[in-house]
C-alpha cells in the first residue's frame, strides 16, 4: 500500500485519524460545558444541584462503563465498539443541543458518557492493531495523546466562544467531528473477536453503588441529609459496593480481580489519581461559576481565564518522558500534589476583589500539579501490575480517575450548596480539599522514586 504523509499508510493515516479525533472529541466534552453552565442555567431554570449533574452525569457513566468497554471491545472488536461509542455519543450530543429542560439534558450527557466510555479505550486499541512495528505505534500514540491535549486546551475557549453564539453549539460542534472520525473508522483494520463473558453482576453493582453515592452527595443538601431517601441512597451504596466485592472475589469471570489490590503502589497510585482529578475537576467547577456569577465574566472570557492553566497541561504532557527521566517518578508525583494544594489554598484565601488575572494565574498551579501526576502514575501502574492485568490495571486507573472527577464536582458543589453565600462555601470547600491532597501527598512518598521502568 501507498505511504502517506511521516511514512504511514493511507490505512494508517485512517485509523490515526479515527483515534485521535475519539479522544479528542471525547475530552473536549469534559471541558467544553463547564463555562457554558450559567447560561444553562438561565435558559433551563435549575439550581447548583441541577448543575452538577450536567458535569457528573457525564463522567459518572463514564467512570462506570470504561471496564465493560474493554470486555466488550475484546467481544465484539475495537473497531466496532468504537463505531458503537461514536454513533452514542453522537445522538447524545444532539439530543443534549435539543434539550427542552434540564431533565433531558442531565439524560443525554448520561448517554454521552456511556459513549464515550467505548471510546477512550478503543482509539487507543485501534492504534494497537493498524501500527505493528513498534517505532510507528510509539510515534501513533504520541500524536494520539496530543489529541487529548488539545481538547484539554481548547475546552474552555471553544466553549466560551460557542456559547456567545447559543450555548446549544457546544454540543453540537460534536457532530462533523464525529462524522468525520466515523469516516476514517471504516477505513481501519477489521479487529480481532474473543470469547470473553462479561461480568454482570458486578457491572451492574457498579453503577448502583457509583450512581446511588453520587446522587446522594449531590441532593443531600436539597433533600435533607436525614431525609429517608438520602440515607435509604447511602445504604444501597454500602450494598451494592459489597455486591461488588463479592462478585469480583467469588464470580468466575471478574471485572477486576482483587489481587490487583495487594500491590502498594497500585492502592497509593489509585488513591493518588483519585484526589488529584478531584481536585481539578472540582476547581474548574467551582471556577466556572465564580468568573460568571460572582465577577460577572463572559463565558469567553471565562474560557480566555483558564486558557493558562489549561495550555501549561498540554505542554507539560509533551515533556512527560523527559521530566521522569530526570526527576524520577516519585518526585513528580509528590510534587505535583503539593502544587495542586498550594493552588487551591491560595485560591481559597485570595481577597474578592483581587483582580481576576491574580485568580487564573493562581489556577495554572492546580492544573500543572495535575499535569505532573499523570504520566508516572501511568507508568507505575504499568510496571507493578502482572503483565496479564496490564489493561485492566489501566482501565482500573481510568476508572478511578473519572470517578474522582465525578465526586470533585460533587464533594465542592454540596459545601457550596449548604452555605448562604457562595464565596463562604468555595473558601470551605477549598480548604477540605487541600486536606486531602495534602494526605495523599504524605501517601505519595511511599511510591517506587525510580526513573525508569524496569520493564
Amino acid at each position: 500500500m501507498t505511504n502517506g504523509p511521516g511514512g504511514f499508510t493511507h490505512r494508517q493515516l485512517a485509523t490515526l485519524g479515527a483515534a485521535m479525533l475519539g479522544f479528542f472529541v471525547v475530552g473536549l466534552d469534559a471541558q467544553i460545558v463547564n463555562v457554558a453552565l450559567p447560561d444553562i442555567g438561565k435558559a433551563l431554570g435549575g439550581g447548583l444541584s441541577a448543575l452538577q449533574w450536567i458535569i457528573t452525569g457525564y463522567t459518572l457513566t463514564f467512570s462506570a462503563l470504561i471496564l465493560f468497554a474493554g470486555t466488550l471491545s475484546d467481544r465484539i472488536g475495537a473497531r466496532h465498539t468504537y463505531m458503537l461509542g461514536m454513533v452514542l455519543f453522537v445522538v447524545a450530543s444532539t439530543a443534549c443541543g435539543l434539550a427542552p429542560n434540564l431533565g433531558v439534558l442531565v439524560a443525554a450527557r448520561l448517554v454521552q458518557g456511556a459513549g464515550a466510555a467505548l471510546v477512550t479505550p478503543t482509539s487507543l486499541a485501534l492504534i494497537r492493531e493498524g501500527f505493528t512495528k513498534e517505532a510507528q505505534r510509539t510515534r501513533a500514540i504520541g500524536l494520539w495523546a496530543v489529541g487529548g491535549s488539545v481538547a484539554a486546551a481548547a475546552g474552555p475557549i471553544v466553549g466560551g466562544a460557542l456559547t456567545i453564539i447559543d450555548w446549544r453549539f457546544i454540543f453540537w460542534v460534536n457532530i462533523p467531528v464525529v462524522a468525520f472520525a466515523l469516516l476514517c473508522a471504516t477505513r481501519t483494520v477489521v479487529s480481532p473477536r474473543r470469547k470473553v463473558p462479561f461480568d454482570v453482576v458486578g457491572q451492574l453493582c457498579a453503577i448502583v453503588a457509583l450512581g446511588s453515592f453520587t446522587f446522594a452527595v449531590i441532593e443531600g443538601e436539597k433533600l435533607r441529609w436525614t431525609s429517608p431517601i438520602i440515607i435509604g441512597l447511602f445504604i444501597v451504596t454500602v450494598f451494592a459496593g459489597a455486591g461488588f466485592l463479592a462478585a469480583q472475589h467469588w464470580g468466575a469471570h471478574p471485572m477486576v480481580p482483587l489481587r490487583l489490590f495487594t500491590d502498594k503502589q497500585l492502592c497509593i497510585v489509585l488513591v493518588v489519581a483519585f484526589t488529584t482529578m478531584a481536585a481539578f475537576y472540582g476547581v474548574v467547577f467551582v471556577q466556572s461559576l465564580y468568573f460568571q456569577n460572582q465577577r460577572h465574566e463572559s463565558a469567553l472570557m471565562t474560557g480566555v481565564l483558564f486558557l493558562p492553566m489549561t495550555a501549561l497541561v498540554t505542554i507539560l504532557s509533551a515533556k512527560a518522558a523527559t521530566l521522569i527521566d530526570r526527576f524520577g517518578r516519585r518526585a513528580l508525583i509528590t510534587c505535583g500534589v503539593t502544587l495542586q494544594a498550594a493552588g487551591l489554598l491560595v485560591i481559597a484565601f485570595l481577597p474578592e476583589s483581587v483582580s481576576i488575572w491574580t485568580v487564573s494565574a493562581a489556577m495554572i498551579l492546580v492544573g500543572g500539579g495535575g499535569a505532573l501526576t499523570v504520566p508516572p502514575l501511568t507508568s507505575i501502574v504499568l510496571d507493578h501490575a502482572p503483565i496479564e492485568l496490564a489493561g485492566t490495571a489501566s482501565g482500573v486507573l481510568n476508572t478511578f480517575r473519572q470517578v474522582g472527577g465525578s465526586l470533585g464536582v460533587a464533594g465542592i458543589g454540596a459545601v457550596i450548596a449548604a452555605h448562604t453565600a457562595f464565596m463562604s462555601g468555595m473558601r470551605i470547600g477549598l480548604v477540605a480539599t487541600v486536606i486531602v491532597l495534602l494526605v495523599t501527598a504524605v501517601l505519595s512518598l511511599g511510591l517506587d522514586g525510580r526513573k525508569r521502568s524496569h520493564a
